[in-house]
């Protein structure tokens, strides 16, 4: 595993296209239409994402770049860096789907101040290139995340808006511990690992 730094402007767009093409599916985009309607303003919403992770030197990939993760210490948090996405956003998506989409967004977010309150550390994203999904790297990603907050000691934090992956989540020794539904019908789960002493 290894942070991505310093890559020239080409291999950052390789990996936007992996990661958006593995977001392109997510229950939260559905409101943009059928897979094939979606595709473009997902794979424009997640370049400002994956942007914004990159950019606050959270973005972690495996060592042959078939996997990619996004973990970010709480501390090390920036509001400069989410206004930067904010705008990327706002100049590359109709601004009406964006507004409606952001306003959905919003009435799931904040589900998990029972721990983010707290020093603690976000699963930004979490993405496997298509060619190499069932071989293990999902685990590997989320592994190297649990010694991530292992060695800081805080609880280790994720939100998804699929089932699929919140059952993987709790199948990897995460605890489901809130779930919000959006007025779309996108429901957000919130789930926590804890290093063992935390979990005392």
């Amino acid at each position: 595993m290894k942070l991505v730094t310093n890559i020239s402007e080409k291999e950052l767009r390789d990996i936007k296209r992996l990661i958006g093409e593995a977001f392109v599916t997510n229950e939260l985009f559905h409101e943009f239409g059928g897979i094939a309607e979606r595709r473009t303003l997902v794979m424009r919403y997640m370049r400002a994402y994956v942007d914004y992770v990159y950019e606050s030197r959270a973005l972690y990939s495996t060592n042959n770049g078939m996997g990619y993760i996004g973990l970010q210490y709480s501390e090390d948090a920036t509001v400069i860096s989410q206004i930067k996405m904010l705008f990327r956003l706002f100049t590359s998506l109709p601004f009406k789907r964006l507004r409606k989409l952001l306003g959905h967004i919003r009435q799931i977010a904040n589900e998990n101040k029972r721990y983010a309150t707290k020093p603690h550390i976000d699963v930004l994203m979490v993405a496997v290139s298509k060619s190499a999904q069932g071989k293990g790297y999902a685990t590997q990603l989320i592994s190297f995340a649990k010694r991530m907050a292992g060695q800081k000691q805080v609880p280790l934090l994720v939100d998804t808006d699929m089932k699929l992956y919140a059952d993987m989540y709790q199948h990897l020794g995460f605890k489901l511990y809130n779930t919000k539904k959006a007025t779309n019908g996108v429901t957000r789960y919130n789930l926590v690992w804890k290093p063992a002493k935390l979990s005392k």
